[in-house]
């Protein structure tokens, strides 16, 4: 296994961080219906998930002003002090929620966020989704803003398609400033940025793509493949169209063949199906897991320890094309 973890760019922004990077979304205590989705993690706990992200090569964390309405991002600065780390030690990405808003308010609110993650600057600031009452070039002129103040250090966006993500992109281009990222679902069993132009687009743009759930919200370890009856206590995801026993038949034979891997690399299929994700696309592709155990943690830093072979990757490419 290879150990040296090597560092790739935030799109043209500068920011370099480590393939995988760690999603906050679980830190949100509850706080909001956004924050519902998962069980309150107690601080403890926390502090041990970022410790072992750290001790594991991570450099990045991504959370988001939704996430608990702030709560995700007072955990993640506090769990990072109780640890010793100090500002620039550590690269953290945060998202503006656009609903019921106008890109007004992203100047309005960035100071909230600033103190909810202080010490920590803000590296990445993202619009976490495209449906607000501003369109995308109000949003990314209030973001500029920002960032010329020096209150933020890169801009990107989230869920955006690629029409939008261009819109974006071409807003801030003309006054000199990179549009980093574009964090969108992406993972083997949803590959439809392939084909719906983001990918492309942004390859041609120099935008890296942030692969949230790429785990399918667990299906790619394979647990709920062997152990049906799991399913009923997940939460939100049993009603997923993934998680019936119709949706688990056509995604076996890609959960099939990464447990066959897995055996040849000696990890988990989790980890081969992150493995795949942060390699098929060149640099291109970064990815944001979460924990919610110790165990998770460990197997999403082992996921960057190791390569597959081209041949490998090809063929979960042949498994996993239904997907696109």
């Amino acid at each position: 296994m290879e150990n040296k973890i090597t560092l790739r760019p935030l799109g043209r922004s500068g920011i370099m961080v480590t393939p995988i990077g760690l999603g906050c979304w679980q830190f949100s205590k509850q706080n909001n219906l956004a924050g519902k989705f998962w069980p309150t993690l107690e601080d403890d706990l926390i502090e041990k998930v970022v410790s072992l992200s750290l001790e594991g090569g991570i450099n990045w964390f991504d959370t988001a002003e939704v996430y608990g309405k702030g709560a995700s991002e007072k955990a993640l600065s506090k769990a990072l002090r109780a640890l010793g780390k100090k500002p620039g030690d550590v690269l953290i990405a945060t998202k503006w929620w656009p609903m019921f808003r106008f890109a007004s308010n992203i100047p309005k609110t960035i100071d909230t966020r600033i103190q909810a993650l202080a010490p920590f600057p803000i590296d990445l600031y993202q619009v976490h989704q495209p449906w607000g009452f501003s369109n995308e070039k109000s949003e990314m002129n209030a973001m500029a803003g920002i960032l010329d103040k020096k209150l933020i250090k890169s801009i990107g966006v989230s869920n955006f398609s690629a029409q939008k993500m261009k819109n974006a992109w071409e807003t801030i281009e003309k006054k000199g400033i990179p549009l980093a990222t574009n964090q969108v679902l992406y993972n083997l069993l949803d590959r439809r940025i392939e084909s719906n132009g983001i990918m492309e687009t942004a390859k041609k743009l120099g935008i890296t793509i942030i692969a949230y759930s790429p785990l399918a919200q667990g299906l790619l370890s394979g647990k709920f493949h062997d152990n049906p009856e799991l399913i009923s206590s997940t939460g939100f995801r049993k009603h997923s169209a993934k998680f019936k026993p119709e949706g688990l038949e056509k995604s076996r034979p890609v959960i099939m063949l990464l447990k066959e891997l897995a055996l040849k690399y000696k990890v988990t299929p989790s980890q081969i199906a992150l493995n795949w994700l942060i390699h098929f696309n060149g640099d291109a592709v970064v990815a944001i897991p979460g924990a919610t155990k110790e165990a998770h943690v460990r197997e999403n830093t082992g996921a960057m320890l190791f390569r597959l072979s081209d041949e490998d990757m090809d063929r979960l490419d042949k498994a996993s094309a239904i997907f696109k």
